[in-house]
């Protein structure tokens, strides 16, 4: 998904575009799901799902526009902060006892972050597609980003207990197409025959994402389920540097490992 988005914005596609494309497929595919299961598409809790909508949605601005404007592994690997900041709502808002392990997590999260944002001063023998110094405005989007992640996951674990995960999933592109429609900013461009192609494969690649996430949570822990999402910095590395010649840095390694164990940790730890 996060190539498509990449690259689809090389065809000068604005950013809400490409969300008002992604909700249209995704709200498509999810009514006709729903409607399989022979459920209502309201829901029952009406006000947190549109909650967990507009969280959605702009949480998808900031993600987009980090995938966009920064190496596609960087703004990855800044959306794996998402687990210390649910750490911290799920503490304040559902009052979960805070352990150890994400203490741990959180802590080497800041750390790995601090290390990423190093400009890096290690020359290369190979041509770097990246900036020494990573765009400030990219990163406090990106981090903006795993924060409203953050936030749609707790609205999520509140939400499964009354609601049916496809209604979950509907409400995401009910409120995110209007939202992409009507919010000011770049003018729509038409596309061509391949930039379209590149939005449709934006919409099912995010829905198959969805849909695998929440049949994993459904088949086994959350733990382990979440704990195979992290192959995505791997596959975002390999991607990047397949599709868009991106180097990671030395810095991005460094801070990227830290991130990455702070999660592990944090997740695996009873295990």
């Amino acid at each position: 998904m996060a190539v498509c988005v990449k690259q689809v914005s090389s065809y000068g596609i604005p950013v809400l575009e490409i969300i008002a494309a992604r909700a249209l497929v995704s709200l498509l595919i999810s009514y006709a799901d729903v409607k399989r299961k022979k459920l209502s598409v309201w829901g029952n809790n009406k006000p947190l799902l549109i909650a967990r909508g507009l969280v959605g949605t702009i949480t998808l601005i900031c993600v987009y526009y980090a995938v966009i404007t920064l190496p596609l592994a960087d703004a990855t690997l800044i959306q794996y902060l998402h687990p210390a900041f649910t750490a911290v709502i799920a503490l304040v808002f559902l009052k979960e006892k805070v352990h150890l392990s994400t203490i741990l997590c959180i802590i080497l999260s800041i750390i790995g972050l601090s290390v990423l944002l190093l400009p890096d001063t290690i020359q290369s023998s190979v041509i770097q597609a990246k900036p020494a110094e990573l765009p400030s405005l990219s990163v406090i989007v990106a981090i903006f980003g795993a924060l409203g992640s953050a936030v749609a996951y707790v609205l999520v674990r509140k939400l499964s207990h009354s609601e049916d995960s496809s209604v979950i999933i509907f409400y995401f592109p009910f409120i995110a197409l209007p939202v992409a429609v009507l919010f000011p900013g770049e003018s729509f461009i038409l596309p061509n025959l391949e930039s379209l192609g590149l939005l449709i494969l934006v919409g099912i690649f995010t829905q198959v994402g969805q849909v695998g996430l929440t049949k994993a949570l459904q088949h086994d822990t959350a733990s382990k389920a979440t704990a195979y999402s992290y192959v995505q910095v791997i596959f975002a590395v390999l991607l990047g540097w397949i599709f868009f010649a991106e180097t990671p840095s030395t810095w991005f390694w460094i801070g990227g490992s830290m991130i990455m164990a702070g999660a592990l940790i944090n997740t695996l730890w009873k295990h």
